[in-house]
Protein backbone atom coordinates (compact mmCIF):
# COMPACT_ATOMS: atom_id res chain seq x y z
CA UNK A 1 0.00 0.00 0.00
CA UNK A 2 2.93 2.47 0.82
CA UNK A 3 4.53 1.66 -2.39
CA UNK A 4 1.62 2.66 -4.04
CA UNK A 5 1.17 5.53 -2.35
CA UNK A 6 4.36 6.77 -3.20
CA UNK A 7 4.53 5.85 -6.81
CA UNK A 8 0.74 7.35 -7.14
CA UNK A 9 1.11 11.00 -5.51
CA UNK A 10 3.62 12.31 -8.05
CA UNK A 11 0.88 12.01 -10.56
CA UNK A 12 -1.86 13.44 -8.69
CA UNK A 13 0.47 16.36 -7.63
CA UNK A 14 0.77 16.57 -11.68
CA UNK A 15 -2.49 16.82 -11.84
CA UNK A 16 -2.90 19.72 -9.39
CA UNK A 17 -0.37 21.55 -11.39
CA UNK A 18 -2.07 21.08 -14.68
CA UNK A 19 -5.45 22.02 -13.00
CA UNK A 20 -3.79 25.22 -11.82
CA UNK A 21 -2.23 25.85 -15.39
CA UNK A 22 -5.57 25.53 -17.09
CA UNK A 23 -6.89 27.85 -14.19
CA UNK A 24 -4.13 30.38 -15.73
CA UNK A 25 -4.46 30.30 -19.04
CA UNK A 26 -8.22 29.40 -19.54
CA UNK A 27 -9.32 32.24 -17.01
CA UNK A 28 -7.02 34.47 -16.22
CA UNK A 29 -7.27 38.15 -16.02
CA UNK A 30 -5.18 39.65 -18.70
CA UNK A 31 -5.84 43.12 -18.03
CA UNK A 32 -3.62 43.02 -14.82
CA UNK A 33 -2.61 47.08 -14.93
CA UNK A 34 -4.29 49.17 -12.44
CA UNK A 35 -6.82 51.48 -14.60
CA UNK A 36 -7.37 55.02 -12.53
CA UNK A 37 -10.78 56.57 -12.51
CA UNK A 38 -11.62 59.57 -14.13
CA UNK A 39 -11.37 61.59 -10.35
CA UNK A 40 -7.81 59.23 -10.14
CA UNK A 41 -6.72 60.57 -13.33
CA UNK A 42 -7.52 64.22 -12.78
CA UNK A 43 -5.75 63.73 -9.43
CA UNK A 44 -2.69 62.50 -10.91
CA UNK A 45 -2.64 64.90 -13.49
CA UNK A 46 -1.89 62.78 -16.06
CA UNK A 47 -1.83 65.35 -19.33
CA UNK A 48 0.87 63.86 -22.63
CA UNK A 49 4.05 66.02 -22.24
CA UNK A 50 4.69 68.95 -24.71
CA UNK A 51 6.83 68.06 -27.08
CA UNK A 52 8.14 71.20 -28.00
CA UNK A 53 9.99 70.98 -24.33
CA UNK A 54 11.66 67.81 -25.47
CA UNK A 55 15.81 68.81 -26.35
CA UNK A 56 17.46 68.46 -29.94
CA UNK A 57 19.67 66.35 -28.53
CA UNK A 58 20.49 62.62 -29.96
CA UNK A 59 17.87 61.09 -28.07
CA UNK A 60 15.64 64.14 -28.34
CA UNK A 61 15.76 64.00 -32.07
CA UNK A 62 14.82 60.10 -31.75
CA UNK A 63 11.85 61.04 -30.03
CA UNK A 64 10.69 63.99 -32.71
CA UNK A 65 11.35 61.57 -35.10
CA UNK A 66 9.27 59.23 -33.90
CA UNK A 67 6.72 61.34 -33.48
CA UNK A 68 6.79 62.29 -36.90
CA UNK A 69 6.25 59.11 -37.67
CA UNK A 70 3.26 58.83 -36.08
CA UNK A 71 1.78 61.61 -37.57
CA UNK A 72 3.02 60.82 -40.98
CA UNK A 73 3.12 57.39 -41.26
CA UNK A 74 2.30 57.28 -44.56
CA UNK A 75 5.02 59.63 -45.88
CA UNK A 76 7.54 57.01 -44.60
CA UNK A 77 5.76 53.39 -45.17
CA UNK A 78 2.45 54.27 -47.61
CA UNK A 79 2.43 53.61 -51.33
CA UNK A 80 5.09 56.25 -52.46
CA UNK A 81 7.49 56.17 -48.70
CA UNK A 82 10.25 57.57 -48.34
CA UNK A 83 11.83 54.72 -46.36
CA UNK A 84 9.53 51.51 -47.56
CA UNK A 85 6.67 51.14 -49.31
CA UNK A 86 4.75 48.54 -47.52
CA UNK A 87 1.65 49.96 -45.73
CA UNK A 88 -1.73 51.45 -47.16
CA UNK A 89 -1.15 54.94 -46.59
CA UNK A 90 -2.49 55.59 -43.71
CA UNK A 91 -1.53 57.38 -40.85
CA UNK A 92 -0.75 55.69 -37.26
CA UNK A 93 -2.67 59.12 -36.04
CA UNK A 94 -5.81 58.62 -37.74
CA UNK A 95 -6.96 56.03 -35.42
CA UNK A 96 -4.38 57.49 -32.17
CA UNK A 97 -5.72 61.16 -31.99
CA UNK A 98 -2.70 63.90 -31.94
CA UNK A 99 -0.23 61.68 -32.00
CA UNK A 100 -1.67 59.66 -29.29
CA UNK A 101 -1.30 61.73 -27.13
CA UNK A 102 -5.69 63.12 -26.70
CA UNK A 103 -7.35 61.30 -23.81
CA UNK A 104 -10.17 58.75 -24.88
CA UNK A 105 -8.47 59.12 -28.15
CA UNK A 106 -6.82 55.97 -28.15
CA UNK A 107 -3.69 57.63 -26.53
CA UNK A 108 -0.55 55.70 -26.23
CA UNK A 109 -0.34 56.77 -22.01
CA UNK A 110 -0.17 53.59 -20.96
CA UNK A 111 1.77 51.76 -23.31
CA UNK A 112 5.43 52.08 -21.65
CA UNK A 113 3.44 51.73 -17.94
CA UNK A 114 1.61 48.25 -19.49
CA UNK A 115 4.62 46.92 -21.73
CA UNK A 116 5.82 44.36 -22.38
CA UNK A 117 2.91 42.66 -21.14
CA UNK A 118 0.92 38.81 -22.19
CA UNK A 119 -1.41 39.22 -24.34
CA UNK A 120 -4.48 36.61 -25.26
CA UNK A 121 -4.50 37.31 -28.98
CA UNK A 122 -1.32 36.37 -29.75
CA UNK A 123 -1.04 33.82 -26.89
CA UNK A 124 2.57 35.71 -25.50
CA UNK A 125 4.46 38.36 -24.02
CA UNK A 126 4.65 41.32 -26.37
CA UNK A 127 7.16 43.60 -26.79
CA UNK A 128 6.47 47.30 -27.71
CA UNK A 129 8.44 46.66 -31.06
CA UNK A 130 5.86 43.51 -31.52
CA UNK A 131 2.99 45.33 -30.80
CA UNK A 132 4.32 48.17 -33.58
CA UNK A 133 4.07 45.49 -35.81
CA UNK A 134 1.28 43.98 -35.38
CA UNK A 135 -0.34 47.27 -36.13
CA UNK A 136 1.41 48.18 -39.07
CA UNK A 137 0.04 44.42 -40.79
CA UNK A 138 -2.97 45.06 -39.21
CA UNK A 139 -4.44 48.06 -38.79
CA UNK A 140 -2.27 50.07 -41.72
CA UNK A 141 -2.72 46.40 -44.02
CA UNK A 142 1.35 46.16 -44.69
CA UNK A 143 4.07 44.68 -43.60
CA UNK A 144 6.88 44.51 -40.61
CA UNK A 145 9.68 46.70 -39.94
CA UNK A 146 12.78 46.03 -38.53
CA UNK A 147 13.21 45.64 -34.61
CA UNK A 148 16.07 47.43 -34.37
CA UNK A 149 15.64 49.73 -37.44
CA UNK A 150 15.74 53.37 -36.51
CA UNK A 151 12.33 53.31 -37.40
CA UNK A 152 11.19 51.20 -34.34
CA UNK A 153 13.72 53.28 -31.43
CA UNK A 154 12.53 56.92 -33.00
CA UNK A 155 8.69 54.58 -32.09
CA UNK A 156 9.86 53.41 -29.04
CA UNK A 157 11.48 56.48 -27.38
CA UNK A 158 8.35 58.47 -28.48
CA UNK A 159 5.97 55.73 -26.45
CA UNK A 160 8.37 55.98 -23.83
CA UNK A 161 8.40 59.81 -23.75
CA UNK A 162 4.78 59.82 -23.73
CA UNK A 163 3.89 57.75 -20.93
CA UNK A 164 7.31 58.96 -18.60
CA UNK A 165 5.28 60.27 -16.02
CA UNK A 166 2.97 57.27 -15.21
CA UNK A 167 3.67 54.57 -12.89
CA UNK A 168 4.77 51.13 -14.01
CA UNK A 169 1.52 48.71 -14.42
CA UNK A 170 -0.75 51.72 -14.06
CA UNK A 171 -3.34 52.73 -16.57
CA UNK A 172 -4.81 56.24 -16.79
CA UNK A 173 -8.55 56.75 -17.26
CA UNK A 174 -9.19 57.59 -20.87
CA UNK A 175 -6.65 55.83 -22.06
CA UNK A 176 -6.19 53.27 -25.26
CA UNK A 177 -9.87 52.59 -26.11
CA UNK A 178 -12.64 53.25 -23.45
CA UNK A 179 -15.35 50.95 -23.76
CA UNK A 180 -19.11 51.47 -23.91
CA UNK A 181 -22.18 49.48 -22.96
CA UNK A 182 -23.20 46.84 -25.15
CA UNK A 183 -26.71 46.84 -26.34
CA UNK A 184 -29.56 44.48 -25.16
CA UNK A 185 -30.06 44.25 -29.46
CA UNK A 186 -27.78 43.00 -32.11
CA UNK A 187 -25.95 46.26 -33.95
CA UNK A 188 -27.64 47.27 -37.00
CA UNK A 189 -25.95 47.61 -40.57
CA UNK A 190 -28.50 49.49 -41.69
CA UNK A 191 -29.55 52.09 -39.16
CA UNK A 192 -25.65 52.28 -39.18
CA UNK A 193 -25.89 53.42 -42.62
CA UNK A 194 -28.01 56.04 -42.20
CA UNK A 195 -25.87 57.26 -39.28
CA UNK A 196 -22.70 57.16 -41.89
CA UNK A 197 -24.67 58.93 -44.82
CA UNK A 198 -25.85 61.78 -42.19
CA UNK A 199 -22.79 62.74 -40.86
CA UNK A 200 -19.84 60.45 -41.46
CA UNK A 201 -19.51 60.51 -45.43
CA UNK A 202 -18.72 64.64 -45.52
CA UNK A 203 -15.56 63.39 -44.21
CA UNK A 204 -14.98 59.67 -45.09
CA UNK A 205 -16.21 59.88 -48.55
CA UNK A 206 -20.20 58.18 -49.96
CA UNK A 207 -18.01 54.94 -50.40
CA UNK A 208 -15.68 54.88 -46.92
CA UNK A 209 -12.58 55.80 -49.69
CA UNK A 210 -11.33 58.60 -46.78
CA UNK A 211 -9.84 61.99 -47.60
CA UNK A 212 -6.79 62.73 -48.54
CA UNK A 213 -4.50 65.92 -47.81
CA UNK A 214 -4.46 68.23 -50.97
CA UNK A 215 -1.51 67.49 -53.41
CA UNK A 216 -0.56 64.40 -50.89
CA UNK A 217 -0.77 60.51 -50.28
CA UNK A 218 -1.54 60.95 -47.01
CA UNK A 219 -4.48 60.56 -45.16
CA UNK A 220 -6.61 63.24 -43.70
CA UNK A 221 -9.17 61.18 -42.83
CA UNK A 222 -8.49 57.74 -43.12
CA UNK A 223 -10.77 55.12 -45.72
CA UNK A 224 -12.75 52.90 -43.81
CA UNK A 225 -13.29 49.73 -45.89
CA UNK A 226 -11.59 48.74 -49.05
CA UNK A 227 -7.95 47.55 -49.69
CA UNK A 228 -6.48 50.84 -48.71
CA UNK A 229 -8.13 50.59 -44.73
CA UNK A 230 -7.64 48.74 -42.18
CA UNK A 231 -8.02 44.96 -42.40
CA UNK A 232 -10.12 42.11 -41.15
CA UNK A 233 -6.81 41.13 -38.26
CA UNK A 234 -7.00 44.92 -36.92
CA UNK A 235 -8.28 45.72 -33.54
CA UNK A 236 -11.40 48.16 -34.87
CA UNK A 237 -12.58 45.51 -36.61
CA UNK A 238 -14.57 44.42 -33.52
CA UNK A 239 -17.37 46.06 -33.20
CA UNK A 240 -16.82 47.13 -29.64
CA UNK A 241 -13.46 48.97 -30.54
CA UNK A 242 -14.97 50.89 -33.53
CA UNK A 243 -17.98 52.24 -31.42
CA UNK A 244 -15.98 52.90 -28.32
CA UNK A 245 -14.00 55.00 -31.19
CA UNK A 246 -16.44 56.99 -32.91
CA UNK A 247 -18.52 57.72 -29.63
CA UNK A 248 -16.06 59.51 -28.17
CA UNK A 249 -14.12 61.00 -31.19
CA UNK A 250 -16.61 61.46 -33.80
CA UNK A 251 -17.55 63.15 -35.77
CA UNK A 252 -13.98 64.54 -35.35
CA UNK A 253 -13.81 67.16 -32.31
CA UNK A 254 -11.89 67.45 -28.85
CA UNK A 255 -14.63 67.16 -26.63
CA UNK A 256 -14.53 63.48 -25.36
CA UNK A 257 -17.38 64.93 -22.51
CA UNK A 258 -20.11 65.86 -24.81
CA UNK A 259 -20.22 63.19 -27.40
CA UNK A 260 -22.76 63.87 -30.57
CA UNK A 261 -23.51 60.26 -31.34
CA UNK A 262 -25.53 58.25 -28.57
CA UNK A 263 -24.85 54.95 -28.18
CA UNK A 264 -26.74 53.12 -30.61
CA UNK A 265 -25.68 54.68 -33.31
CA UNK A 266 -21.75 54.25 -32.18
CA UNK A 267 -22.98 50.55 -32.34
CA UNK A 268 -25.45 50.64 -35.53
CA UNK A 269 -22.67 52.50 -37.55
CA UNK A 270 -19.63 50.57 -36.31
CA UNK A 271 -21.52 47.56 -37.64
CA UNK A 272 -22.37 48.86 -40.98
CA UNK A 273 -18.39 50.08 -41.92
CA UNK A 274 -17.29 46.87 -40.74
CA UNK A 275 -19.92 45.16 -42.83
CA UNK A 276 -18.07 46.69 -46.29
CA UNK A 277 -15.63 45.18 -47.62
CA UNK A 278 -11.90 44.78 -46.62
CA UNK A 279 -8.80 42.70 -47.56
CA UNK A 280 -8.81 39.97 -45.38
CA UNK A 281 -6.25 39.32 -42.87
CA UNK A 282 -4.70 35.37 -42.08
CA UNK A 283 -4.07 35.11 -38.98
CA UNK A 284 -3.94 31.02 -37.77
CA UNK A 285 -2.04 32.06 -34.84
CA UNK A 286 -4.45 34.26 -33.33
CA UNK A 287 -6.33 33.55 -30.14
CA UNK A 288 -4.51 30.12 -29.54
CA UNK A 289 -6.67 29.61 -25.97
CA UNK A 290 -9.99 29.78 -28.19
CA UNK A 291 -12.11 30.21 -24.74
CA UNK A 292 -9.98 33.97 -24.07
CA UNK A 293 -11.55 35.05 -27.55
CA UNK A 294 -13.88 38.54 -26.43
CA UNK A 295 -17.58 38.48 -26.92
CA UNK A 296 -17.17 40.77 -30.49
CA UNK A 297 -14.19 38.23 -32.01
CA UNK A 298 -16.11 37.45 -35.47
CA UNK A 299 -14.38 34.23 -36.12
CA UNK A 300 -14.61 31.05 -34.64
CA UNK A 301 -13.77 28.05 -33.40
CA UNK A 302 -16.09 28.93 -30.14
CA UNK A 303 -16.27 27.67 -26.86
CA UNK A 304 -19.58 29.36 -25.84
CA UNK A 305 -22.04 28.01 -28.29
CA UNK A 306 -22.45 31.18 -30.10
CA UNK A 307 -22.74 32.01 -34.38
CA UNK A 308 -19.94 33.92 -35.79
CA UNK A 309 -22.74 36.30 -36.59
CA UNK A 310 -23.85 36.94 -33.24
CA UNK A 311 -19.90 37.14 -32.32
CA UNK A 312 -19.91 39.92 -35.21
CA UNK A 313 -22.91 41.98 -34.60
CA UNK A 314 -24.49 40.66 -31.09
CA UNK A 315 -26.62 40.97 -28.49
CA UNK A 316 -23.18 40.07 -26.35
CA UNK A 317 -24.52 39.86 -22.99
CA UNK A 318 -25.73 36.61 -23.59
CA UNK A 319 -22.32 35.73 -24.80
CA UNK A 320 -20.51 36.95 -21.60
CA UNK A 321 -23.28 35.44 -19.55
CA UNK A 322 -22.33 32.21 -20.89
CA UNK A 323 -18.54 32.69 -20.59
CA UNK A 324 -19.21 33.72 -16.83
CA UNK A 325 -21.13 30.40 -16.17
CA UNK A 326 -18.28 28.72 -17.81
CA UNK A 327 -15.98 30.09 -15.97
CA UNK A 328 -17.84 29.77 -12.43
CA UNK A 329 -18.46 26.07 -13.25
CA UNK A 330 -14.66 25.46 -13.83
CA UNK A 331 -13.79 27.23 -10.08
CA UNK A 332 -16.12 24.66 -8.81
CA UNK A 333 -14.71 21.73 -10.58
CA UNK A 334 -11.50 23.10 -9.53
CA UNK A 335 -12.13 23.58 -5.67
CA UNK A 336 -13.70 20.09 -5.82
CA UNK A 337 -11.33 18.19 -7.30
CA UNK A 338 -8.60 19.65 -5.31
CA UNK A 339 -10.65 19.57 -1.79
CA UNK A 340 -10.79 16.32 -2.74
CA UNK A 341 -7.00 15.69 -3.42
CA UNK A 342 -6.08 17.47 0.06
CA UNK A 343 -8.54 15.25 2.19
CA UNK A 344 -7.53 11.75 0.58
CA UNK A 345 -3.82 12.20 -0.36
CA UNK A 346 -1.88 14.96 1.99
CA UNK A 347 -2.75 13.47 5.02
CA UNK A 348 -0.73 10.51 3.92
CA UNK A 349 2.47 12.64 4.15
CA UNK A 350 2.26 15.24 6.69
CA UNK A 351 5.78 15.29 7.58
CA UNK A 352 7.10 15.66 4.25
CA UNK A 353 4.81 18.12 2.45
Amino acid sequence: MKTFRSSWFPVLLGIVIVVLFLNKILFSDTDTEKTLSANDSKKNGWVAPDINLVPFTPEGELIHYGRDLIVNTGKYFGPNGIVAQITNGMNCQNCHVEAGTRTFGNSFAAVASTYPRYRERSGRVESIEFRINDCMQRSLNGKQIDSLSKEMRAMVAFFKWIGKDVPKGVKPAGSGIVEIPYLNRAADPEKGKVVFETICFACHGNNGEGQLYPNSSEYRYPPLWGPKSYNTGAGLYRLSRFAAFVKYNMPFTPIHVEPQLTDEQAWDVAAFVNSQPRDVFHAPNDWPNISAKPPDHPYGPFTDGFSEHQHKYGPFQPIVEVKEKQKRNFFQMQTIFLSAFEKRFLNFYPAKI
